[in-house]
């Protein structure tokens, strides 16, 4: 726990509290025997990934089977049935060896049996009993299914298993459904053999995704860390902002947006970058509480933060079938808003606490960080370049991945050992677990959706919901001037958002978005809404989750490490993050603040941009009270009110913003000169 003295917590400490709020990476303490054969197991499972994605011919169901099989196999060696609170591994007995129970070693191999039986098969046999599937089948994909679930539940929580098995009882008794979701039900068999015969549920596009590409890029961020990579990050950020007001805040937003470019994970950007930053916010005057919330709030950017989006973007390649550059363009505006948001509140909060920035004496010299850590930089630039060039992002990982190898064993101020290059293989296999059994059971929620045609039901619900909301808001005046069009689409994006959010607690992002997908994307296709900017918004919102309480595992995480209140620090992370609930409404509105190409023009998305950032910094003034001086309340409720007009890009609404606007911005200036 936090030290009295705000010194950095130690390695164990903030392990400690990773485990604490992520439950991903809670893993079991096994015995030394147990441990060297899980280590190997794990590095195994990079070097078939390494080569199956850079060299292999594997058939896409015999992958994907493979990539189940090594996640349940090592999922229930290393997840155990509830979390062990103590630091040591449970004493061996002969109905526990190694300290896992003889019940998880069958866990273990039922679900590896079941995950490769029917890969195995022939295809031409495979083809045959789709749809008429034979006993064995039906009893193999029911075990698969109950291992799916449970070490989903011992990986992630309980949240997602529930939500999976609500899907599966409403495909079972859709006749018992109300409303618009009636429909005809499905036999167990029927369930089961679109689940696992077809490529809709467990080997669909959510494992898919994961097997050809998420977990080498997975391995790519342990193995671009181990090398150095992180601490340049966080030198570069201190370089660059740590001088000025509030710098150590400062410096968690640049750090924070430098290691979301290798990873994709809120509470592990949140652990890392956080150590350094958030005592240091502490010394030079910000609550603890603010700290917290600075540090989780810019962390969850690494998720919307190109090149790897947290997994989303490799699955978006997937669903829309576009190239992964057009992907991270699309992402690169909004993520930058999103830190630019961050920034302004950090600054304006630190002018009203008074908060100086870091001596010089505290500060790395830029030369000194280029000399020691330059080369840890190669990798990632070779892997941007070929991404940007339009390889195939296993390709791009493949050889990003070789390049840290070759990097880390040249570098003499970071040699890298291979006792460390063993260790980042298995880290990285390890890491992709938890994300493995979530795409696993997503698997079910998509198969049961296609299954029933609920995601166009869902839809057509909250379409309704929507107009009839925006029919009885139209019949007040003056709000009767804007079209029922309008009012519909705004109040189902507000509708979708909700449920986002909603949604996403608990549950990690990636498997959110599949989810939400799956069920509101079809409600913004009706809508007209295009399918990449339908894509972004459910995603934003998902991501959300991580700092919107009650469960803002992030901020909760940050916390840990402040010392302070979780709630508290919760309520100021997502009061940070406001941007991140403003910007998918924005580009809704202007797709091309997506950088999309057929709707892309200078003027539109220069318009954009511009009402886009006053309108995040007008939030940033009326959450903060702060602009030059202290600002009375109806002050910030103004500047609040009309903060939401930039929603709506456009010159007109621009214009009429800056107008009303004008006149707090004139109260300001003249209330800071009298003060001076």
């Amino acid at each position: 726990m936090p030290k009295e003295n705000n010194d950095r917590l130690s390695p164990e400490e903030l392990a400690e509290i990773e485990g604490k709020y992520d439950p991903e990476m809670n893993f079991r303490h096994t015995g030394k025997w147990i441990g060297l054969v899980v280590s190997a197991l794990l590095v195994a499972m990079t070097v078939y990934h390494f080569y199956a994605s850079g060299f292999g011919l594997i058939r896409e169901l015999l992958h994907r089977g493979i990539h189940i099989s090594f996640v349940l196999g090592l999922g229930f060696l290393l997840f155990s049935w509830r979390r062990n609170k103590s630091p040591n591994p449970i004493k061996p007995t002969w109905y526990r060896p190694g300290g896992i129970s003889l019940l998880d070693f069958a866990f273990a191999i039922a679900g590896v049996g079941a995950a490769l039986y029917l890969p195995l098969l022939p295809p031409e046999i495979v083809a045959f009993r789709v749809g008429n599937p034979a006993p064995i089948d039906v009893v193999m994909g029911t075990i698969l299914l109950i291992a799916v679930l449970e070490l989903c539940r011992r990986s992630i929580g309980p949240t997602l298993p529930l939500i999976a098995l609500v899907f599966i009882l409403f495909a079972l008794y859709g006749p018992l459904a109300p409303g618009a979701l009636k429909h005809g039900g499905n036999s167990w068999t029927a369930l089961i053999n679109h689940l696992y015969m077809t490529n809709q549920g467990f080997y669909g596009v959510a494992i898919g995704v994961m097997a050809q590409y998420v977990f080498l890029f997975i391995v790519f961020g342990v193995l671009a860390t181990r090398i150095g990579l992180g601490q340049l990050f966080i030198d570069l950020a201190m370089v660059i902002a740590g001088r000025h007001a509030g710098g150590p805040a400062k410096v968690a937003i640049f750090s924070s947006a430098f290691m979301g470019t290798i990873s994709g994970s809120s509470i592990a950007n949140t652990v890392t970058t956080g150590a350094l930053t958030i005592p240091a916010m502490k010394r030079v005057g910000y609550p603890a509480h603010f700290a917290g919330a600075v540090e989780a709030t810019s962390s969850t950017g690494g998720q919307i933060t190109p090149p790897i989006l947290g997994a989303a973007a490799f699955i978006m390649v997937e669903y829309l079938e576009i190239p992964l550059r057009d992907v991270l363009a699309a992402a690169l505006v909004p993520a930058l808003l999103h830190y630019f948001g961050i920034f302004i509140m950090v600054h304006l909060e630190a002018k009203k606490l008074g908060l100086r920035g870091l001596n010089a004496d505290e500060l790395p010299k830029i030369f000194v960080v280029l000399k020691q850590h330059w080369l840890a930089i190669v990798p990632l630039a070779i892997l941007v370049y070929l991404i940007l060039t339009g390889r195939t992002p296993d390709f791009a990982a493949v050889y990003g991945i070789i390049a840290c190898v070759v990097v880390g064993f040249l570098n003499p101020t970071n040699r890298l050992t291979i006792g460390d290059l063993w260790s980042a293989l298995a880290v990285g296999a390890k890491s992709t677990l938890a994300v493995g059994a979530a795409a696993a059971a997503v698997g079910i929620v998509v198969g049961v959706v296609t299954l029933t045609g609920v995601g166009f039901r869902l839809g057509y619900i909250v379409v309704q919901t929507a107009s009839d909301i925006g029919a009885f808001v139209q019949g007040i005046w003056p709000l009767s001037y804007i079209a029922i069009d309008a009012w519909t689409l705004f109040f189902s994006l507000v509708l979708i958002a909700i449920s986002c959010i909603i949604m996403g607690a608990g549950i990690p992002t990636t498997a959110t978005y599949i989810i939400l997908v799956a069920v509101a994307a079809p409600a913004l296709a009706q809508l007209q809404v295009q399918p990449l900017v339908a894509h972004f918004f459910v995603f934003y919102y998902g991501v959300l989750a991580d700092i919107t309480p009650p469960v803002a595992l992030a901020a909760y995480a940050a916390s840990g490490i402040a010392g302070s209140n979780p709630f508290k620090t919760g309520n100021t992370a997502f009061r940070l993050g406001i941007a991140k609930a403003l910007v998918p409404f924005v580009f809704v509105y202007s797709p091309a603040l997506l950088l999309i190409a057929g709707d892309f023009t200078w003027t539109e998305f220069s318009v954009t941009l511009t009402g886009a950032m006053i309108g995040i910094a007008s939030l940033g003034v009326a959450f903060t009270g702060y602009l030059f001086a202290p600002m009375r309340a109806w002050e910030r409720l103004w500047v609040a009110l009309v903060s939401i007009l930039f929603i709506a890009p456009g010159l007109t609404t621009l214009l009429i913003g800056l107008a009303l606007i004008s006149p707090i911005l004139l109260f300001q200036i003249r209330f800071a000169r009298r003060q001076a």
